[in-house]
């Protein structure tokens, strides 16, 4: 199991070190709420990912399905819950833990901010991968 923490430490979850995918997200939603270039994720079924510690202090925006969660105390973004509910995309920085998979690809190029170059040989897609 690995541990995640938000930057404050209010909210504490475990997640297992079986995620399905890892990418980095270059869409305007994902810049948006990260504040930053490009999202870092890795997705995994939601029932693998615990909330252990602050589960009261979560700030949800979004519907029960589809949602970026996060710390409702320092805001920081945990992780998202994707594909209707099914999966969460947990953001790779929110992580004390080193996992075992590392982002492939760049996801929605299309719409990277202008300023930021991809300097890495990963593949890059104009949208989802």
């Amino acid at each position: 199991m690995l541990n995640g923490k938000c930057e404050c430490e209010a909210v504490r979850y475990r997640v297992a070190d079986e995620f399905r995918y890892a990418a980095n997200c270059h869409c305007s939603n994902c810049r948006a709420a990260t504040g930053s270039a490009f999202k870092p994720f890795a997705g995994i079924e939601r029932e693998k990912l615990e909330v252990t510690d602050g589960a009261d202090r979560l700030l949800i925006w979004g519907d029960a399905d589809n949602n970026h969660t996060r710390c409702g105390v320092c805001g920081s973004l945990l992780y998202s819950v994707v594909r209707d509910g099914s999966y969460v995309h947990v953001a790779l920085g929110s992580l004390a833990d080193t996992p075992a998979v590392k982002p492939t690809e760049h996801i929605f190029v299309g719409s990277k901010a202008p300023w930021f170059e991809i300097t890495d040989a990963l593949p890059q897609h104009e949208e989802h991968g």
